[in-house]
């Protein structure tokens, strides 16, 4: 049996008090002084360069601002997170302040070791944030964490590529009728596939983009949740195939992940790829200087543009003896300008409303940032978020099913039988 250990974090006017002592500094509280401050652990998980020295820079202002608080910054990494804080949490060693994100961290509130931080949250940082996607880090009713960051799936495109074959670069919406339309175009005018994607691993892509066509794969949550796969969750595999196999899509990107299908695109063995909006920092950073790419809007389904919203996540542990600092600086990490300085870092989107205004006056909506933005506002709480067993069948069923399919040796009703049955066998 699961323990139940979710407890509440300190009452919201003693966080109000430190957090407002943060503008003073000189601040104290009854568990620190300037010469003996508090001591918070923060595990960030800041992946690039530019948004390490922006969680760096965020850190050292608070400190500043809060001189009987200290944050002692530990850079981790998602590689080995999952397994690292299930070490930490048995051995009662997690941060204070933990890095992750909703669909992993919802595992361990639901197992109790994360704080409730429904009523220390402030509150302008709540109505900062969409109603949906604090749905997606609320558990049993408490906010076990705040959502920093996320990503969407965007077309991207070699824009001299698609002038040259008189393609018009997409203004409104792009649906996925368009991309078709687009991909065969191209491979006419060049002879070469028009898009590459590479899908390696799957899942997470066809699940949030299924959103658009109303695929929820899952009836109902936790451990009662129901297998669905029907003609919603089956449209986008197909959609993938049937470029495919008309050659308008590189089959061999298929195998490949993301990141492998990126030297192809600068290239020009394809002039279009899907990819996660993060990447968009690998272009700025790797690709020739003569290349000219563009960020197309988010592809639409037959029902809307929804994806999945997955959030990066700041929580506390329910274990810190520091509760009230450690959520102090929660909410000063939400501030706009921090959160926006780690976005731009990242080239994700930022959860806030201001932080988001103060991305798109800083960058002028350049380098693919005007679709980031537009796309991360259809991002919502998708329903296998809330899904006990999902992982488990991502990994056992799903992701392999979808590669059987994807490499021709299954067809769609094969495809239907394996990701229904499969989720029989995990839930037993």
């Amino acid at each position: 049996m699961k323990l139940r250990r979710i407890v509440a974090a300190a009452s919201a006017a003693a966080l109000t008090a430190i957090a407002a002592t943060g503008c003073a500094g000189g601040s104290q509280d009854s568990a620190g002084t300037p010469e003996d401050p508090v001591t918070i652990k923060f595990q960030s998980l800041a992946f690039l360069p530019e948004s390490q020295q922006a969680v760096k820079q965020i850190v050292e202002d608070f400190n500043t601002a809060n001189p009987a608080i200290k944050v002692e910054l530990v850079q981790g990494s998602w590689d080995s997170v999952h397994d690292q804080l299930v070490t930490q949490f048995a051995g009662g060693t997690a941060p204070d302040v933990i890095h992750d994100e909703s669909a992993d961290v919802t595992g361990f509130a639901k197992d109790g070791y994360l704080a409730d931080l429904s009523g220390t949250i402030d509150q302008g940082v709540k109505a900062g944030v969409e109603p949906g996607v604090w749905d997606a880090v609320t558990v049993d009713g408490a906010v076990i964490a705040a959502p920093t960051l996320m990503q969407s799936y965007l077309v991207f495109a070699n824009k001299k590529l698609l002038d040259a074959a008189g393609v018009t670069v997409p203004t409104g919406e792009l649906s996925w009728d368009d991309l078709a339309a687009m991909a065969k175009q191209l491979k006419e005018k060049t002879g070469k596939p028009g898009i590459g994607w590479g899908l390696k691993s799957p899942t997470a892509t066809f699940m949030n983009l299924g959103l658009g066509f109303g695929g929820n794969y899952f009836d109902g949550t936790g451990a009662d949740a129901k297998i669905k796969i029907g003609e919603p969750e089956l449209e986008v595999p197909r959609r993938v195939a049937a470029m495919a196999a008309d050659g308008s899509l590189d089959a061999t990107t298929l195998s490949q992940s993301g990141s492998e299908v990126l030297p192809g695109w600068y290239a020009g063995k394809y002039a279009l790829t899907v990819q996660g909006s993060f990447q968009a920092a690998a272009f700025i950073a790797d690709a020739p200087k003569d290349f000219e790419w563009v960020a197309l809007p988010p592809l639409k389904g037959s029902v809307d543009a929804a994806q999945a919203a997955n959030p990066q996540t700041l929580s506390v542990s329910a274990d810190s003896e520091h509760q009230e600092q450690a959520t102090a600086f929660v909410n000063y990490f939400m501030q706009a300008a921090n959160l926006a300085a780690v976005a731009e870092g990242e080239t994700l989107f930022p959860t806030s409303k201001e932080a988001q205004e103060k991305v798109l006056a800083d960058t002028g909506g350049k380098n693919g940032w005007d679709q980031i933005i537009s796309s991360g506002r259809t991002l919502k709480k998708a329903p296998f978020q809330s899904v006990d067993d999902y992982p488990a069948w991502k990994d056992q069923i799903a992701t392999p099913a979808f590669q059987q399919f994807l490499a021709g040796k299954i067809d769609a009703a094969g495809l239907q039988a394996q990701l229904t049955d499969g989720w029989a066998t995990v839930t037993r």
